[in-house]
């Protein structure tokens, strides 16, 4: 799109429906993300029990949309990579484990900050 191009609604409608597509396309066809996506409505389910309030909300939002954003990118690398070079290369393969990583740290950070807000309410119960 060049800069001097006008605004059009149209397009930046497409743009979402896109987006959404992607997405879409994550959940029904990565195993990965419908684990994630499992867990994290449990997460909300837990959330909604133990009423959180919202900057413990803004935290579990955020390290769950960190999640998402991680698995969007690692599929869209693997699914680029996978069509650059279909056969085996080392170099690729080396990406490929830096966007998983990426995957799994996120999942860490996730999984930290879970703890954080729901043990002490799950050790209050007790």
């Amino acid at each position: 799109m060049s800069d001097t191009e006008p605004f059009s609604f149209q397009k930046r409608i497409k743009s979402f429906i896109y987006a959404f597509r992607g997405i879409m396309r994550l959940v029904k066809k990565e195993h990965n993300a419908r684990i994630h996506l499992v867990i994290l409505v449990l997460v909300i389910v837990a959330g909604l029990t133990f009423k959180l309030g919202t900057y413990e909300w803004m935290a579990v939002v955020f390290a769950s949309g960190l999640v998402f954003i991680s698995e969007l990118f690692n599929t869209a690398i693997e699914k680029l990579a996978d069509e650059v070079d279909p056969k085996w290369n080392e170099r690729i393969g080396q990406v490929k484990d830096f966007a998983a990583g990426a995957v799994l740290v996120s999942a860490l950070v996730a999984i930290f900050i879970g703890a954080l807000v729901f043990i002490p309410r799950i050790m209050a119960m007790f």
